[in-house]
């Protein structure tokens, strides 16, 4: 059986403690010289076996509370993972197939239709018959051509303002699914497979996941990932008793060329927020953006992809079907014009961007709004996350550095 996560000293994992420590000092840098990153928590495991896991700066500044190691964290976009296991659970099962029309199982989604032409005055537009139908690959891919609210192409955020789509931080008391039937609706940003749009593809999967096994979404969250692995930290809205665990987000402003680190206190309840993890008995389960974890938590769902689908007695996935995930199935497209490209929901390092940083190709790898990353390195048998609530040029700079130190403290 294999084991949960245990801290072990970092030499029996061929790992230099004096170089680790080096990492201590470079995020205290970081939180301690005015606040750049308010705070951050960090964490390497190899092997199985924990060799770094810390915590620097602070949950909230203006209290003086310090960040914990177990302090919760709102994911963002690391959500798309955990959605990504949910669909394959049900792939590994022979409930679905990822070359199905996402239409067999939601029916609004039948004979999508591309923007062919947008009228910036009234957000009105017009539309020509897609080439095909969009599959559940390319969902998994963001190669569906649906786009995303808020942080989308200028087109796409207006449509889906216009129609109330969500863009996933979600305070209001609104359904998954009502959102998902509109957004099946709307006019897709370009021919499915034709391109990598970052969007509400993830959103359209966990629907998919309430409609394949006939339970919300949450609960098929809870009963198939989150209680196998242990992990109990990890929710879409917190409970009462676990709110004070949260981080408070900050970002940046600069006035008369200062700059200072304040609270963000972003309340816009159709867009950007941050309070939408305390809402008391939260619906809108957002398969895109939607959890709160720590990083123990989320390093239990890394390591069990690591295992090739078990962890700790629990078989969740085939290792076929990890190598599924963690594959490139994206062809020559890629995510932002750069050297890696996508598997299914996370982005694979290709040798050209192994170039860039000391990890190895086929490490599979994702980042969070709020200034949360992820990697998982096969071949070096580490999986690493560094998290803070703080997004902006320092935390960019930051996560950077402990990449490339992580590495440098490996001596074997």
């Amino acid at each position: 059986m294999l084991a949960q996560l245990e801290q072990v000293s970092p030499e029996s994992e061929g790992f230099s403690s004096e170089a680790l420590a080096r990492i201590d000092t470079m995020l205290r840098h970081y939180t301690d010289d005015d606040h750049r990153v308010a705070g951050v928590a960090a964490l390497v495991a190899r092997h199985g076996k924990i060799v770094y896991y810390t915590a620097a700066g602070y949950n909230d500044i203006a209290a003086h509370k310090l960040l914990k190691k177990d302090d919760i964290f709102r994911i963002a976009s690391q959500t798309k993972a955990v959605t990504g296991v949910a669909v394959m659970i049900l792939y590994n099962e022979g409930k679905i197939l990822l070359d199905d029309p996402i239409s067999k199982y939601i029916p609004e989604f039948t004979h999508p239709r591309v923007l062919s032409s947008f009228n910036e005055k009234d957000s009105s537009y017009t539309t020509e018959p897609a080439a095909r139908e969009i599959t559940i690959r390319d969902l998994l891919t963001h190669t569906s051509g649906i786009s995303y609210p808020v942080i989308g192409s200028k087109e796409a955020r207006a449509i889906y303002a216009k129609a109330g789509i969500p863009v996933g931080f979600e305070p209001r008391h609104i359904r998954l699914a009502d959102k998902m039937k509109i957004l099946g609706k709307l006019p897709l940003m370009h021919q499915p497979g034709a391109a990598f749009t970052y969007g509400l593809s993830i959103d359209v999967l966990g629907y998919l996941v309430e409609v394949v096994s006939g339970m919300p979404f949450n609960d098929f969250l809870r009963k198939r990932i989150f209680e196998p692995l242990g992990m109990k930290d990890t929710y879409f809205y917190l409970p009462l008793e676990k709110q004070s665990r949260l981080a408070k987000v900050y970002k940046t402003n600069y006035t008369g060329g200062k700059k200072e680190t304040v609270e963000d206190d972003a309340k816009d309840s159709a867009g950007i927020n941050v309070i939408y993890p305390l809402i008391k008995d939260g619906s809108y389960f957002s398969g895109g953006a939607g959890l709160c974890s720590t990083a123990h938590d989320y390093a239990a769902m890394l390591q069990m992809l690591e295992n090739g689908g078990s962890y700790n007695g629990h078989r969740l996935l085939s290792p076929s079907t990890v190598r599924l995930m963690t594959s490139n199935q994206i062809g020559d497209l890629g995510p932002g014009g750069g050297p890696d490209k996508f598997g299914l929901t996370m982005e694979v390092v290709t040798e050209k961007g192994s170039a860039q940083f000391p990890w190895n190709p086929g490490t599979y790898t994702w980042g969070g709004f709020w200034g949360s990353t992820f990697w998982a390195d096969p071949k070096a048998g580490i999986v690493a996350q560094i998290w803070t609530q703080h997004p902006g040029p320092d935390c960019s700079e930051m996560i950077n550095k402990f990449k490339v130190m992580v590495y440098s403290a490996m001596e074997k």
